[in-house]
């Protein structure tokens, strides 16, 4: 992969879209309020919800996803060729790049949040039937355990596993970038994963709150 003009360009394009902060401009326009000051002080859909309802949260989560998505598809304005290696490395420098700003947002003064549902968008657009399936695993994690942390970690883990012996891909640098999505997640959940282990982490049952009448 050359790195000129075009593609610096496109790192920087990738990185400010990954530096869209949807849960605080959302929740500060219309709402007056900072979702890092409440909740799990997280810049992220799951603190949207758990801070303002469904109604924040929903699209803060879908605007977060399609960032991730929209970052990668900058490829296309390169002249690499569909399904090659270089065309996969670049997604993947500019799925990084994406997860950088989302953590480390230039327009929330670089406190941003975990990047796991930029991260889905992006992994969503360079391996969707992996995703997909990774997805449902978070989904049934959560579902029987109510921790989005542990559902997290657990999908996360399970994304490189699926790459490696089920779909068996054999372009290295997506095998590599799907084990530093485990351990990135790891890494991000470092708080989590010690209250887990204190038996202390919220489980998330204001997802599954009944309406009440």
């Amino acid at each position: 992969m050359n790195i000129n003009i075009v593609t610096i360009g496109l790192f920087i394009g990738a990185y400010l879209l990954g530096s869209i902060p949807s849960a605080v401009w959302f929740g500060k326009l219309l709402y007056g309020i900072d979702v890092r000051e409440h909740g799990s002080k997280n810049a992220g859909a799951t603190n949207t919800v758990r801070v303002l309802g469904w109604k924040a949260g929903l699209p803060v989560l879908i605007l977060d996803v399609l960032k991730g998505f929209a970052a990668v598809n900058l490829v296309w304005v390169s002249s690499l060729v569909s399904g090659t290696e270089n065309f996969v490395n670049l997604e993947l420098v500019l799925g990084a790049f994406a997860v950088l700003g989302h953590i480390f947002p230039v327009f929330a003064g670089f406190r941003g949040g975990k990047g796991v549902a930029s991260l889905f968008g992006i992994i969503l657009a360079i391996a969707p039937i992996p995703t997909l399936i990774t997805a449902g695993i978070f989904l049934i994690t959560l579902f029987i355990t109510k921790y989005v942390s542990l559902s997290s970690i657990i999908s996360g883990f399970a994304f490189p596993l699926l790459i490696m012996f089920v779909f068996h891909t054999t372009i290295q640098s997506l095998i590599i970038f799907s084990l530093i999505v485990a351990i990135l997640l790891l890494l991000t959940h470092q708080k989590n994963i010690e209250r887990l282990i204190r038996k202390e982490e919220s489980k998330a049952s204001f997802l599954f709150r009944k309406k009440k009448n």
